[in-house]
């Protein structure tokens, strides 16, 4: 019998109370953990994402890109492959070969193509308006020395391009990413830019460009930190002459707006 008020033991399994004691106590002698079961696999760890310098977003298509992805594409548009492509082979020719990287609608791409027909392009750029709009550029001015990959540019930089293979590189208007927590988003990072310089060929050159002056100095600093680069001004270039310009930097000069190239060339 308990003294009034007093609490005796509680069966757990009618709630409330203490929980078991564990049968882990010091002193005791306790019976060996079960072994984990032969057909019982470890726990699986799940890599991080990679950090993309893209979100895909549902464009439109228009009835003329979508005719040309349709009738062009097979031909001009390359299967992303995680192996090095033989461009020689592939334009029929031993000649210099440019990589741009985001072409946006593709409207500068195929100028400078067509200005330079002694030299082949490879263009990346995943969105399938911007797509094919190039190619119904392509198709306009019978343009032969393009072809587009559609796929994330860091892995077509690292799978398909050997080093030293190419002769220039165009980054234009790449996506600023604005806000400092996307900053980590921005295309051009350090490991990024140093594989970027690796595919270049000695005297080769790479040629960027923006209309964000945050990011235009970032820029900056990150080409002028890769030992295998040098720049080719004191600071920012003047835009060269093979770039054309856009109709949304005109307004945005118009405006008042900046605009800084940089072009630097591989050691």
């Amino acid at each position: 019998m308990l003294a009034p008020g007093a609490r005796g033991p509680q069966d757990p399994s009618q709630g409330g109370g203490r929980p078991p004691a564990s049968r882990h106590l010091p002193g005791r002698q306790c019976a060996p953990c079960p072994p984990r079961a032969m057909n019982e696999s470890p726990p699986k760890f799940q890599h991080p994402r990679p950090i993309r310098s893209f979100v895909l977003r549902a464009g439109r298509i228009g009835s003329g890109q979508a005719r040309a992805l349709q009738e062009l594409g097979p031909r001009y548009v390359l299967p992303y492959q995680d192996a090095p492509t033989d461009f020689a082979a592939l334009f029929g020719r031993v000649a210099p070969l440019v990589l741009e990287i985001g072409f946006g609608m593709g409207g500068a791409t195929a100028a400078i193509a067509h200005q330079q027909p002694e030299t082949d392009f490879l263009g990346i750029e995943v969105h399938s308006p911007g797509v094919g709009a190039l190619l119904r550029e392509i198709g306009e001015r019978g343009l032969s020395n393009v072809r587009i990959v559609q796929h994330d540019a860091v892995e077509v930089l690292r799978a398909m391009l050997r080093p030293g293979s190419l002769a220039g590189i165009h980054v234009f208007f790449p996506d600023p990413w604005h806000k400092k927590r996307h900053h980590k988003r921005r295309l051009l990072q350090p490991p990024f830019v140093a594989a970027l310089a690796q595919r270049l060929a000695p005297g080769g050159y790479l040629h960027c460009a923006t209309d964000w002056e945050p990011y235009a100095r970032q820029m900056l600093e990150l080409l002028s930190a890769e030992p295998l680069l040098a720049n080719t001004a004191t600071g920012f270039a003047p835009r060269p002459a093979h770039r054309p310009l856009t109709k949304f930097e005109s307004r945005g000069l118009k405006l008042g707006h900046g605009v800084w190239d940089l072009v630097f060339t591989r050691r």
